[in-house]
């Protein structure tokens, strides 16, 4: 248990600990830059991102360790290393989609491959103990990162996705929205040491059988990045999810088989390469397909954002919805809409058309400086697109 809390403090010694906390507040300081040039208004705060960085992935590390630990997986110190450098690079461009475990760990797998084979030396890497068990279990660390990814896209992929302004082929400004998300996983893993000796008096160090190994507690950043614009995007995300996870699931089966048949550790990493990047082309090819769902319609208008605790979350407004009446006057544009909200500065009565195109009424007292804070964003009707809108 000693050896345990020793491995948890060194999480905290981890740079990459303490990248991800920057990461995802540079990510949310970016993105409230982007809401202001294309509404005036933030919709989230900069620490949206941070917030979804560790809850439900503690849960998946806690699992994963109980299970790493128990059955004796180990990954050598020049893994992690590797690992933790190709999610560095990966991070460079500033989007999460890289940051997919099919990408830094895949990536890795092949690196980690060629430095064996072709014994690259590299100062503090040490390739020659990478044999083919620890390329099966990283191959295995792989498959369920990617099934962590699935998960984690499903549950909280979909929640707050940010709204933005895109132009359209015929020069129009639409809606589209981003969705955004970086996790930490901390995972115990055993460090295999043999005869080496510890480097430092305190480093955590246990006996394993007949071989020695330390225990770390180790961050791995899973990130994930979808910008939807042809439908809802709880819709997009909740799909994208679900693919990820079979995807994961499909990985972890082949690698598990790399346990009597090596070549298969290849395969998984190869797969979940392939795999994850077809999921994103299909995304892609589908929302180009497809007329844009966030667009100026000849009637009402189309929900595309709601401030938090703002009137319109009060009533329940939701993205994608379209207000037909306010306060029993018509809307086809922003315009419009502000002076039908006018009538009645105490009170606000709406028409709404949900997603499902039934009609549902709903309102909500006004207090003095709301007038004409609804907190809805819309588009506005034959806008035409500014080069420095984003």
């Amino acid at each position: 248990m000693v050896e345990l809390l020793k491995g948890f403090g060194k999480f905290f010694l981890n740079p990459l600990f303490y990248y991800s906390i920057i990461l995802a507040v540079t990510a949310g300081v970016l993105r409230v830059k982007r809401e202001r040039k294309d509404f005036h208004v933030r919709v989230y705060d900069i620490f949206l991102e941070l917030r979804y960085v560790f809850p439900l992935s503690l849960l998946i590390g806690l699992i994963y360790s109980i299970i790493s630990i128990g059955t004796g997986f180990s990954l050598p110190t020049t893994a992690i290393i590797v690992i933790g450098v190709m999610t560095f690079l990966m991070s460079l461009p500033m989007g999460f989609r890289l940051l997919s475990p099919a990408y830094t760990i895949g990536l890795s797998f092949f690196l980690l491959l060629a430095g064996s084979y072709f014994n690259w030396a590299i100062p503090f890497l040490d390739f020659s103990n990478m044999d083919g068990a620890f390329l099966t279990g990283i191959a295995l660390l792989l498959g369920f990162l990617l099934i962590a990814e699935g998960l984690f896209v499903f549950r909280n992929g979909a929640h707050n996705t940010s709204p933005r302004l895109r132009k359209s082929p015929r020069g129009l400004t639409v809606g589209a929205h981003q969705a955004r998300r970086l996790w930490v996983v901390p995972l115990f893993l055993l460090i295999p040491t043999g005869d080496i000796t510890p480097p430092f008096s305190w480093w955590p160090v246990v006996h394993w059988g007949s071989e020695t190994y330390s225990i770390l507690l180790v961050p791995f950043m899973v990130g994930f990045q979808l910008r939807i614009q042809s439908t809802l995007p709880v819709i997009a995300i909740k799909q994208v999810g679900k693919n990820v996870l079979w995807l994961g699931i499909l990985v972890l089966a082949i690698a598990a088989g790399a346990l009597w048949v090596p070549i298969l550790a290849v395969i998984a990493s190869a797969a979940a390469l392939l795999g994850r990047e077809i999921i994103s082309y299909r995304h892609r090819i589908h929302e180009q397909g497809h007329p844009f769902y966030f667009s100026p319609k000849s009637t009402g208008l189309t929900v595309l954002g709601v401030l938090p605790g703002s009137p319109a979350a009060k009533m329940a407004l939701q993205i994608g919805e379209t207000i037909q009446k306010v306060n029993g006057m018509e809307v086809s544009d922003e315009r419009g809409f502000y002076q039908a909200l006018q009538q009645n500065s105490a009170h606000c009565k709406l028409v709404v058309i949900d997603v499902n195109g039934q009609i549902r009424f709903t309102q909500c007292a006004l207090y003095e400086g709301e007038h004409h804070e609804l907190g809805v964003l819309f588009i506005e009707k034959n806008q035409r697109w500014h080069e420095d809108a984003i």
